[in-house]
């Protein structure tokens, strides 16, 4: 592959530390790919409002990504950023606010992600409309989907077409739709749209609570595709992020082989982790890697890496490096 100038630079100068841990991840991914496996990405965060679209929607576009397991606030955010984008206030001087400055930004209904606000009524509020009409329309109809699938409805109608405050190439989630991409999102419940669908149920404008498809359901669904994929491919894991993004889809390999039995399942083929955790003193965002062969979901020999470092300076770069930028 021709590189670009932001991989050459990342070769030139990325030579130690974290800076040498970048490298050598993206170079073992693209290693990975090469020898016909495939990767699941892992969102936490909030990393569709630091719009990581604008290079991770290419990664799948161009086949660089073949799942992802998000968090719901980042299911939802890269749709928020994509009809309300112009809307959104950025506060560099976020640090400096005061209590009465963060009331007087709830009283203008902009919720701050540190140092970006989204507008309630022109992306949440918006988003909510939609939704709720297909929530209701599945719930007349005794049907369930999953959160992601709504999403996709709502993408694949066209409604919100006019809407669009961004190129929709630089939407990782209209990426996603296009490609029909697996997409895992567990404890969808702590979300906006989360919140607002059991907002929904106690005031009796959705009678099945059950209409969203659950995190249980979504393990099922994922047991079935990594069976099917690792017998065929090399699958591996890049995590952003701890929490449930990241630890819900590694924890299949270990349920294969000791809940089913199924101990021929081959552990992920790759790791690696962007973490800003301090490892450990117990939390599972801060483990290494070497702890989880303990747990069965990595080998000795499985290619690991940790990057301690920002995700939005990082995951971009590695995204860079393996699209030849």
């Amino acid at each position: 592959m021709e590189r670009g100038p932001v991989s050459r630079f990342v070769e030139h100068h990325y030579r130690h530390f974290n800076a040498a841990a970048l490298i050598d991840a993206a170079r073992a991914w693209e290693q990975h790919l090469e020898q016909g496996g495939k990767m699941l990405v892992t969102l936490a965060g909030a990393m569709s409002t630091a719009e990581l679209g604008l290079s991770l929607a290419e990664m799948i576009r161009q086949d660089k990504v073949h799942a992802i397991c998000c968090t719901g606030a980042n299911l939802e955010e890269d749709i928020f950023n994509l009809v309300a984008h112009d809307h959104y206030v950025r506060l560099p001087d976020y640090r400096d606010l005061t209590p009465q400055q963060e009331e007087d930004l709830l009283a203008r209904h902009l919720n701050r992600v540190t140092d970006t606000c989204i507008p309630e009524e022109e992306a949440m509020r918006r988003i909510e409309a939609a939704v709720l009409a297909e929530w209701q329309a599945a719930d007349a109809a005794g049907e369930r989907r999953f959160p992601h699938e709504f999403m996709f409805r709502i993408l694949r109608s066209g409604r919100l077409r006019e809407s669009y405050q961004i190129d929709p190439q630089d939407s990782w989630m209209v990426a996603a739709c296009e490609k029909d991409l697996p997409l895992i999102v567990p404890g969808w419940e702590d979300s906006t749209l989360g919140n607002m669908f059991a907002g929904h149920v106690i005031a009796g404008d959705i009678a099945n609570v059950h209409t969203v498809r659950t995190g249980i359901e979504y393990m099922q669904g994922l047991a079935r595709w990594y069976a099917a994929e690792s017998a065929a491919h090399s699958i591996g894991f890049f995590q952003i992020g701890g929490g449930i993004a990241g630890d819900f889809p590694i924890c299949v390999v270990p349920m294969l082989h000791q809940d089913l039995g199924r101990t021929d399942t081959p552990e992920w083929g790759y790791f690696c982790q962007i973490s800003d955790s301090t490892t450990s003193y117990g939390g599972y965002s801060g483990a290494v890697p070497n702890e989880k062969i303990t747990w069965g979901k990595l080998r000795a020999e499985t290619p690991k890496f940790i990057i301690e470092s920002d995700a939005t300076i990082v995951a971009p770069l590695i995204f860079a490096w393996l699209l030849g930028w």
